[in-house]
C-alpha cells in the first residue's frame, strides 16, 4: 500500500511538469516518453529484491505514467474537440478504464497463477513500449498540426488564419489568482480523498461484515464497470449541462453511494450491495471528465496543461492519503464506521465548492458558451 501511495504521490508531483511539457513541446514526444518510463519502470520491478527497490521502481511508474496518462491525453482531446468536447473526453476517459478492467483478469487470473509476478511485470512492460510507436505515427497535439481545425470545421482562409493562432487562455500566473482555480483544486482533493479511500478499502469492509471474499471481489468488478458507464456519461452530460453542475452530480451520487455502503450486512437484501456498487461506479466515473472541463471551459487551452496538471497534484493529494486514513481508522477503531463518516464530510465540502465557481472575470472577453 505505501508502494500505491508513493505512485499516486510522485504521479501528483510530475503532473504540472507534465503539463508544461504538452504545452511548450506537444503531446507526442510526452507520451512516448511516458511509455518508455512506463515501461523500464515495470521491467526494474521484475527483477526487485528488496524493499527499497520496490519502491524506487514505483517513483520511476508513477512518472512514466503520469507522462502518458490524462494530463497530455485530455489535452490532446480538448485540442481537437470543441462542440462535443465533453463527449469526447468520456469516450477517452472510458478507453483508461476499459484497459484496467481488462487488464486485471488478464494479469491476476492468467499470468500471475501460470507464471509469475515477474513475467506479469515485464508483460506490462511490452504492452507500456508498445505505446512508443503508436504515439509517435498517430498522435498529433492539435489539428493544426495537420492543416485541419477542431471539429473537422472547414474555415475560409482568413478564419482558418485566426484558427491556426496561439490557443486562447490564461497563463498560468493570472489562473493561479482566482478563486475559481482553488476552488476547483480543493473540491477534487477532496473528491480524490473520500472517492480513492473508500474504492480502496470497499472489499475489506465487505469481508469485515461477513460476506465472502468472492462476493466483496465481484462487487468490486461491477463498480469498475460502472464507472466506465459513468466516465461516457458524464462526459456526454458535459456537453449539455455546465461542468461544475455535473461533478456536484457525480459527488451527490457518490455520497448516496457511502449511505448505502454503511447500510449493506449479509442479513440485508443483497439488492442493496448491487445499489451500492451501480451508485459509486457511476458516480466515481464523473472524475476526469468533469475536471478536464472545468479547466478548459475556465482557463482556455493555452496553460491546460500545466493547470490541468496542478489540479490533478491537488487530486491525487487526496487519493494517496484517503486510503491511508481510512485504514489507519480502522485499526485504530476496529471499525469503518468512522472513516465513511469523514468520506461523507469531504463530499459535503466538494458539493458546495464546486458549485461556488464561477466563470473568471479575466477571461470576460471569450465566449461563454459551455462555461464551467
Amino acid at each position: 500500500m505505501l508502494a500505491l501511495t508513493i505512485f499516486f504521490l510522485i504521479g501528483g508531483v510530475s503532473a504540472p511538469y507534465v503539463g508544461q511539457l504538452v504545452d511548450r513541446y506537444g503531446a507526442k514526444k510526452v507520451l512516448a516518453f511516458g511509455g518508455f518510463m512506463t515501461g523500464l519502470g515495470f521491467v526494474l520491478l521484475s527483477l526487485v529484491q528488496t524493499l527499497w527497490h520496490f519502491y524506487g521502481a514505483y517513483i520511476i511508474v508513477g512518472v512514466g505514467m503520469a507522462a502518458n496518462g490524462m494530463v497530455p491525453a485530455t489535452a490532446v482531446v480538448s485540442n481537437w474537440f470543441e462542440r462535443w468536447r465533453g463527449t469526447a473526453i468520456g469516450i477517452m476517459s472510458a478507453g483508461i478504464g476499459a484497459g484496467g478492467f481488462a487488464l486485471a483478469p488478464l494479469i491476476g487470473a492468467y499470468l500471475i497463477p501460470n507464471f509469475d509476478w515477474r513475467v506479469s511485470y515485464l508483460a506490462l512492460a511490452l504492452i507500456s513500449w508498445l505505446i512508443v510507436p503508436l504515439v509517435l505515427f498517430v498522435i498529433k497535439t492539435k489539428p493544426v498540426d495537420m492543416g485541419l481545425y477542431p471539429d473537422g470545421r472547414q474555415e475560409s482562409e482568413a478564419v482558418a488564419e485566426a484558427s491556426l493562432s496561439v490557443a486562447e487562455g490564461l497563463t498560468v500566473k493570472t489562473a493561479l489568482t482566482t478563486s475559481t482555480f482553488w476552488l476547483i483544486a480543493i473540491a477534487f482533493l477532496a473528491n480524490g480523498f473520500s472517492e480513492v479511500g473508500l474504492l480502496q478499502n470497499q472489499v475489506p469492509y465487505l469481508v469485515d461484515v461477513g460476506f465472502p471474499p468472492a462476493t466483496a471481489a465481484t462487487a468490486y468488478g461491477i463498480v469498475g464497470f460502472w464507472s466506465l458507464i459513468g466516465k461516457f456519461g458524464f462526459g456526454w452530460l458535459c456537453d449539455r449541462i455546465q461542468a461544475k453542475y455535473a461533478a456536484a452530480l457525480g459527488f451527490g451520487i457518490q455520497l448516496i453511494g457511502v449511505i448505502i455502503l454503511m447500510n449493506v450486512r449479509p442479513a440485508a437484501p443483497q439488492v442493496l450491495l448491487w445499489l451500492y456498487c451501480v451508485t459509486i461506479g457511476f458516480g466515481a466515473g464523473s472524475w476526469l471528465p468533469t475536471m478536464s472541463m472545468l479547466v478548459s471551459t475556465n482557463f482556455g487551452l493555452a496553460s491546460y496543461g500545466v493547470l490541468f496538471g496542478i489540479i490533478t497534484l491537488a487530486q491525487n493529494i487526496g487519493t494517496s492519503t484517503g486510503p491511508l486514513v481510512a485504514g489507519y481508522m480502522y485499526d485504530a477503531m476496529g471499525s469503518y464506521h468512522w472513516a465513511f463518516i469523514v468520506f461523507l464530510g469531504l463530499f459535503a465540502v466538494a458539493i458546495p465548492s464546486i458549485l461556488a465557481v464561477r466563470y473568471p472575470k479575466a477571461r470576460h472577453n471569450f465566449k461563454e458558451e459551455g462555461v464551467g
